[in-house]
């Protein structure tokens, strides 16, 4: 089905769940290309701009969490841009239809913000735009909060609990390095005046899209070295604390081997001195007991304990 507004300088046409009949309507009526219609049947296309005489068509990525809100997802936004129309296709991402519904209930209303957005498929691009790079940029803080909860975690919370938060963090943050690392030079070509547009004084807006972008980078990359770091020093931690353990372990079974061989020795069914002494039994204690001070001074004196 293919929702549309008219407003005055630009159409804007939705189209959530493309059919058949809607591919055939957009090639008849804007001649689109082939190639780009295919683009749209099908699902996980690598970030582009497509540029020819008439129109762009633009595929971009753009991140968002699942329903358990736990893991990044990817959403393709499929846009046809044209001088006096932009063309939404495909599941896109949920900001893309909220945004529409938006710019159509303020059409319906006549609201006095509206001509500002949409005087131009450039303005009305920008915004689409800008409002999924502030959506992306809260998830990317929401990324930034869990990283500094994993920093004070790692040393207050069980490991199972810290390994989970590390892996899914880790993972979302893989996520997203892999989504914007391919789009870092389909933004560029905007700023660098590669992809001119309709308008000319949009070289600012442009490059404020670009700057957006390229901080949300910098932050996922930063985010990146400090999950692997956190991830060492806890892998350390745990070493240290297994260590720690084993060190004690091994106190253990060097002091009771001593006395294992004496108990061993007069536990045997055989005469043995001082066998039917009375004290016999005091005096094996406290063999014993000197074994183990001995031990235990011995260690400390080396400093293994």
């Amino acid at each position: 089905m293919i929702e549309t507004i008219n407003f005055e300088n630009v159409k804007w046409l939705h189209i959530l769940n493309p059919s058949e009949d809607d591919f055939d309507f957009l090639i008849k009526e804007y001649e689109f290309h082939p190639l780009d219609i295919e683009d749209c049947r099908s699902v996980n296309q690598r970030p582009k701009i497509d540029e020819y005489d008439d129109y762009y068509f633009l595929v971009l990525h753009f991140p968002f969490f699942d329903k358990a809100n736990k893991f990044v997802r990817v959403k393709e936004v499929k846009i046809f841009w044209g001088k006096d129309y932009i063309v939404t296709i495909g599941r896109s991402h949920w900001v893309v239809k909220n945004l529409f519904k938006d710019l159509q209930k303020m059409y319906q209303t006549g609201s006095e913000d509206l001509p500002e957005i949409v005087e131009s498929s450039d303005s009305l691009l920008y915004h689409i735009l800008d409002r999924l790079m502030v959506e992306t940029y809260t998830l990317i803080l929401r990324i930034g909060t869990e990283v500094d909860g994993i920093s004070y975690d790692i040393f207050t919370k069980k490991a199972e609990k810290v390994i989970e938060q590390l892996s899914i963090t880790r993972k979302n943050i893989i996520s997203l390095n892999t989504t914007f690392k391919p789009q870092v030079r389909v933004f560029h070509k905007f700023e660098s005046g590669g992809i001119k547009g309709y308008e000319e004084d949009m070289e600012d807006y442009w490059g404020n899209i670009l700057d957006q972008y390229q901080k949300m980078f910098d932050l996922i990359e930063d985010y990146g070295e400090l999950i692997e770091g956190l991830s060492h020093t806890f892998d350390s931690l745990q070493t240290n604390k297994t260590n720690e353990i084993m060190k004690i372990l091994t106190f253990i079974s060097t002091i009771m081997l001593p006395l294992s061989v004496i108990s061993g020795i007069y536990g045997m069914n055989v005469d043995l001195p001082f066998m039917e002494k009375r004290w016999i039994f005091g005096g094996i204690v406290l063999v014993m007991l000197l074994v183990v001070a001995g031990f235990f001074i011995y260690f400390k004196k080396k400093r293994w304990l």
